[in-house]
């Protein structure tokens, strides 16, 4: 009877052999930078910038394969994405590297990746450095009162994530009617973006024509101030004042109206005077 050592060497090596064909189909192909010894792909551009390079799928099994590219992480372009390789050959495939209009310098990863009919994937990692001057841009649009809120719209107009400081200042007739000074607003704002914004403003006059002026500034000497204006009424009362005057001017011509009607019907009930003629004897 084998020993209980010689069970699980046996139990080891089945497993082994049911697991080597399966190994197989998954080392049968691989994807790489096109070239010899590059990991990895590296690309680096000024903002607007096309950068081209190659990947490349080596089929090493005895049949044909079909994979699928795709890219992630920056906008990757492939000349094609659908892919036939035949057993024992390799494939080159160029693809464009986009680096945004209007990004900010720095570093973005990204990753091409391959995948099969069978569902096995394989992936390279793609690191692009976006090259250029780091500026820092920002503008308030937009500024309007609506009821008891100040809405605005930041835009970032640089190359740099910001964020933005706001203050906010309010002049009436007779002098300030809000004053807030410089606060962090929560907003990360990425570059070419933009973000509308509102202030609440609860305690805005009833009665009163203000200039309203929104100043904004971020790191970087980022800065910006817009003015606008608005005129408060409180239509209610004029509506209720308006009213009244309206019904008083009336008043008078009412008056007249009743006592023309009281005379009319004053003389209508008189009695009618009969004048009788006759001849005497």
């Amino acid at each position: 009877m084998p020993s209980a050592a010689a069970r699980v060497l046996g139990l080891a090596l089945f497993l082994l052999l049911a697991s080597a064909p399966h190994a197989e189909a998954a080392a049968g192909w691989s994807l790489a930078p096109a070239g010899a010894g590059r990991p990895s792909f590296y690309a680096e551009g000024a903002p607007g910038t096309v950068l081209q390079d190659t990947v490349s799928v080596t089929n090493r099994s005895r049949k044909p394969l079909t994979v699928h590219l795709r890219g992630t992480g920056v906008r990757i372009a492939f000349a094609r994405t659908g892919l036939r390789v035949p057993a024992r050959t390799r494939a080159e495939v160029p693809f464009t590297v986009t680096v945004p209009t209007g990004a900010a310098p720095g570093d973005r990863s990204g990753t091409i990746t391959a995948r099969d009919a069978d569902g096995r994937t394989a992936a390279v990692a793609l690191r692009l450095r976006v090259g250029g001057p780091a500026l820092s841009a920002l503008t308030v649009e937009h500024v309007a009162v609506h009821g008891d809120r100040i809405t605005y719209e930041l835009v970032n107009r640089g190359t740099t994530t910001l964020v933005p400081k706001l203050a906010v200042r309010a002049d009436g007739v007779f002098g300030p009617v809000l004053d807030r000074p410089a606060r962090t607003l929560p907003v990360h704002l990425p570059p070419a973006s933009r973000r509308t914004l509102s202030e609440p403003w609860p305690d805005r006059p009833a009665l009163d024509d203000v200039d309203v002026r929104l100043t904004v500034t971020a790191a970087g000497g980022a800065h910006d101030t817009t003015h606008t204006s608005a005129r408060f009424v409180p239509w209610g009362a004029v509506t209720a004042v308006l009213g009244a005057l309206v019904a008083a001017a009336a008043l008078p011509a009412v008056r007249r109206g009743r006592r023309r009607r009281s005379t009319a019907e004053d003389d209508e009930h008189m009695p009618t005077e009969v004048e009788l003629t006759g001849a005497a004897t």
